[in-house]
């Protein structure tokens, strides 16, 4: 029984890891490059709005 709870407990530990390296991947890899790309055209919106005033 004792080496059931060990394996389990492992196996959990484990799989919560895996589960958190993923979780980190994913947002490195897809959520942040699209928050850069958002960010970059805001301010290029915000450049533009700034030239339609300064003329």
């Amino acid at each position: 029984m004792k080496k059931f709870v060990t394996g389990f407990v492992v196996g959990s530990l484990v799989t919560t890891a895996a589960t958190v390296c993923l979780v980190a991947t994913l947002k490195k890899t897809v959520i942040d490059p699209i928050e850069e790309k958002e960010a970059k055209i805001d301010e290029s919106r915000r450049k533009a709005h700034r030239k339609s005033f300064a003329r």
